[in-house]
């Protein structure tokens, strides 16, 4: 079974920064895309960036966050991560990482075959 662990959300003023991290394990866990989504209170969750897992690092962002967000990956350390910068405050949400198996579309949620718990980002004005 796969699993998806989140880290690195945490309180931070508008204009600062955040690193978030998602570490894969499990003996089948051999993704072909990774993606970040957030869920703000009393909202859905919504698409924030994807990369592809192997060969290039083929990424996509959401358009709210494109040019403030950075999506990366160390492939061998099985580890995804989101750097946010120029926070605001309707970046507040819980960010969580997936995972899908094969090409998707990768802005779907439904399309993902596994999902971490979630981390916690509030961004104070």
């Amino acid at each position: 079974q796969v699993q998806l662990v989140e880290s690195g959300g945490g309180l931070v003023q508008a204009g600062g920064s955040l690193a978030l991290s998602c570490v894969g394990s499990g003996r089948t866990f051999s993704p072909y895309v990774m993606g970040w989504f957030r869920q703000a209170p009393g909202k859905e969750r919504e698409f924030v960036a994807v990369i592809k897992w192997k060969d290039r690092a083929v990424t996509f962002y959401a358009d709210s966050v494109r040019d403030r967000f950075t999506i990366s990956r160390d492939s061998a350390k099985n580890t995804m991560y989101l750097q946010m910068n120029s926070l605001k405050p309707e970046d507040t949400a819980v960010y969580y990482c997936a995972a899908a198996n094969y090409y998707i579309d990768y802005a779907k949620e439904y399309e993902y075959d596994y999902w971490g718990q979630g981390t916690q980002v509030t961004v104070s004005s």
